[in-house]
């Protein structure tokens, strides 16, 4: 779901990266700058980039609930199957990688027979929140996803194996599979935690990659944002590209679109000033009391409301 179609990669290198260069972002809110402001945190504290840019609770009371009252909500269906979903993605981009290092470039066939295996998944442990019902479908979109994965990377590998004769492993896992998954990160140098972990990036294409089930929010951006600035801090390289993959079943289909974009400087004031809203909360302790829009399916629904 991370690669790139042709016509995507087109769009990037000759619209967004063009444009990003010709729009640039102010030196003062590129990350390699966190220790002046905007950027320095005014509150020694740390926050997940999940907890500044989740605004699916529009007052921030869930943050509220849990740094404050110590209240740490049972995941929900949703928050469940997302898990799964990713877990899957990054199980079929890992095990890739290493039966290319395993098998090496002479015996591809190995490789390709090894990534027809499905992925199986311990989903039982979940069926006391998910039904009987529930834990099968969870089960047959596991396997959706794992055949669209693996199909994808087989194809790639065999496309780049007949252009490169020469290839060896190593440069055959950067070509075909062009993606760090789980990117851990060191945020603490914008207040943020020092255990991030990025759902992706790719290098081929410089750009920060969140992976989404469900429907698309305005918000979402706010995570790649968050990511870049934190690499932007660490390596002092510019990322000025972000992609929100968007990933949904339709029957026995997988449908996935990209929202891809520019990691411009409204974004970043935007985070920024999330940050340090919900650092002022904290730290001050201020209840910002209930959303004015709640969601039925949050998971602190129960107790906030109570």
């Amino acid at each position: 779901m991370y690669f790139l179609t042709d016509e995507e990669r087109k769009q990037v290198i000759k619209g967004f990266l063009p444009k990003s260069r010709e729009l640039g972002v102010a030196e003062e809110l590129r990350g390699w700058n966190w220790h002046v402001p905007p950027l320095a945190p005014v509150y020694d504290l740390r926050l997940g980039v999940y907890e500044i840019a989740g605004k699916y609770c529009n007052s921030g009371r869930d943050v509220y609930l849990r740094k404050i009252d110590g209240i740490k909500a049972q995941p929900n269906k949703d928050m469940i199957r997302g898990s799964v979903f990713h877990e899957v993605l990054v199980n079929i981009l890992v095990r890739a990688k290493r039966l290319i290092y395993t098998h090496g470039v002479a015996n591809y066939q190995a490789v390709l027979k090894g990534l027809q295996e499905l992925v199986e998944l311990d989903l039982e442990k979940y069926k006391h929140i998910l039904s009987k019902d529930e834990v099968e479908d969870l089960r047959h979109k596991v396997e959706i996803i794992s055949v669209f994965e693996s199909s994808r990377i087989s194809a790639r590998i065999q496309e780049i194996l007949i252009k490169q004769p020469y290839i060896g492993e190593d440069s055959l896992v950067a070509l075909a599979i062009p993606v760090v998954v789980e990117q851990k990160l060191d945020g603490s140098f914008l207040g943020l935690s020092r255990n991030l972990s990025a759902d992706a990036f790719t290098f081929s294409e410089p750009m920060v990659v969140d992976l989404k089930f469900g429907g698309k929010k305005d918000f979402h951006r706010l995570s790649t944002t968050g990511y870049a600035l934190v690499m932007e801090a660490v390596y002092e390289f510019p990322i000025n590209l972000g992609c929100i993959v968007y990933a949904e079943f339709k029957d026995d289909r997988l449908v996935v679109t990209k929202d891809i974009h520019i990691i411009d400087d409204e974004l970043r004031q935007w985070f920024i000033e999330e940050r340090d809203e919900k650092m002022r909360m904290i730290y001050e302790e201020i209840d910002p009391g209930l959303s004015n829009k709640c969601y039925d399916s949050c998971p602190h629904f129960v107790v906030c409301c109570s």
